[in-house]
Order: C-alpha cells, then structure tokens, then sequence
C-alpha cells in the first residue's frame, strides 16, 4: 500500500515538473532568443543558441531613437505608480462607504458601480478622449492619473466591500465606544486588516498599467513619455530590419519589475484573493 502511495507521488511530481516546463518554456525560449541571431531566432525551436549574441541587451538599452530604455523605464514608473497609490486609497475609502454606511441611494449607486464592471471599455473610449482633451490633459499621465484617485475601477471597489463585509461589525462598534469617529475607525483598525485586499489590488493595477498598451497610445503622442509598452512597439516600427534579439532582450527587463512586485507581494495577494470571494 504504501510503495503504491510512493508511486503516486512520484507520478504526479514527474507529472507537474513536465507540465511546469511547458508552461515556462516561452519565457525559456524568450530568454534563450535575446542571445541568437535575428536568422536563428526563426528557425530554432531549442534553448541553446548556435551562435552567441552577447550584445543585444547593451545595444537594445540605447533604444532606437534619442531616447534610451532608461527613460521608458522613468516614464512608465511615473505613470504607473501614482495610479496604482490612487486607486489603492480611494477604492478603500469607497468600499468602506459602501460595506459600513447607509445613505441615500446607496442600493443605487452600489448597482451603477457593480453596472461598471459589465461595460465594455470600447464604449466610453471616445467620450472620454473627448473630455481630456477638452481638460487639456493629452499628452500627460493625468488621465491615468486623476481617474484612479477618485475610484473609477469598480473591480477594485467590489474587492474592498467584499473584503469589509467580512470583518465584524463588533469592531467598530467597540471603536466607536472607546470614542473613535469613523476616519479613525478607518485608518487605525480598517487599514490595517485591509492589507490582503490592498496587496491584491495593487498588484493587479500594477500590472494591468504596467502592460496597457491601448490608453497609452490614445492619451500619449510624444516619444519623450512613452511608457514601455509603447517603445517596445516602436522599436518594431523605426526601422526596416528589426533586431529581435534586442526586441526579445528589452521584453525580458521589462517583464522583471511586475514579476518581482508579485513575489514579494504573493502571500498578501493569494490571501486577499481568497478572502474577497474572487476566487474561481
């Protein structure tokens, strides 16, 4: 009995190393291609390049106008963190409106708000490009910028009410003896046992701003600011012959400071998942 539970096991650690490497490989194979030829990186399929490539990632840093990756790297930090920080703190605050608070109309809004989350983002594409250029915002980070600090992502909003609700109502009731108003109630008891849910969020902005493509290229128009998204996309389109082992070297550096954030941030994220019902 035992030798055959010592089978399994051993079935299903093969099992899950050989399914592992599948899931790793294209990021194996992107690895592999920033060190081959532009010949070899479309006829190779292996991990070993045939002809060593040492200089694409020296080369592919200087970028492929006047602008280097280092100012990619700056301007999508520059965009990137204060959405992030925004939409953190003000989706907080409304999700502890909405969890703790009756007010007029608070079914209604809680129904418009979760109506967000149907709509397709296509949709408002137009009308809000209307409404930033009439602000004069083109050609700026604000309008990733502003939205996010006035809790315009229901996703996120519905993640802190969920997360609120299960936090007993006693401990606010005890505050409240104890003589704290709700600001403190918030910021001394909800805050701290709000760090799962604003881990998640956080990471899960992070990376979505980290990887737009879209809005960037509908709100941006100056090679001096784009984020890297968009200088990824333009070393494809300055010149004729494209280095894809630069290409593939400047996709790699950009893909590490997502993938550090969730490491550091993986306990707070898969608690913050588990605990808000978003799971499955």
């Amino acid at each position: 009995m035992r030798v055959d539970i010592k089978q399994n096991k051993i079935a299903a650690y093969i099992f899950l190393s050989l399914l592992g490497l599948v899931m790793v490989y294209p990021l194996l194979w992107l690895f592999a291609s920033s060190f081959r030829t532009n010949q070899e990186i479309f006829t190779s399929l292996g991990l070993i390049p045939g002809e060593l490539v040492t200089d694409a990632y020296a080369r592919g840093w200087q970028g492929s106008g006047q602008y280097s990756y280092g100012t990619f790297f700056i301007n999508t930090f520059l965009m990137v963190i204060p959405t992030v920080l925004g939409t953190i703190v003000s989706s907080a605050l409304v999700g502890y409106g909405f969890a703790r608070f009756r007010f007029p109309f608070k079914k209604l809004l809680f129904i418009l708000m979760i109506s967000q989350l149907m709509l397709p983002n296509a949709v408002i594409i137009i009308p809000r490009y209307i409404l930033f250029r009439s602000l004069g915002w083109l050609n700026t980070y604000l309008p990733f910028i502003v939205p996010a600090m006035f809790a315009t992502y229901s996703f996120f909003i519905f993640m802190m009410v969920q997360f609120i609700r299960g936090i007993p109502k006693e401990l606010d009731e005890s505050a409240y003896i104890d003589g704290c108003n709700s600001f403190t109630i918030f910021t001394r008891i909800m805050a701290p046992l709000l760090k799962p849910a604003l881990f998640s969020a956080g990471i899960f902005q992070f990376i979505w701003r980290w990887n737009d493509f879209l809005n960037p290229l509908i709100y941006i128009n100056s090679v001096k600011k784009y984020p890297l998204s968009l200088a990824l996309r333009m070393s494809m389109d300055i010149t004729d012959a494209i280095s894809w082992n630069q290409l593939m070297a400047m996709s790699l550096l950009t893909m590490i400071p997502p993938i550090l954030i969730f490491f550091f941030a993986q306990r707070y994220f898969v608690e913050g998942i588990t605990t808000t019902g978003l799971k499955g």
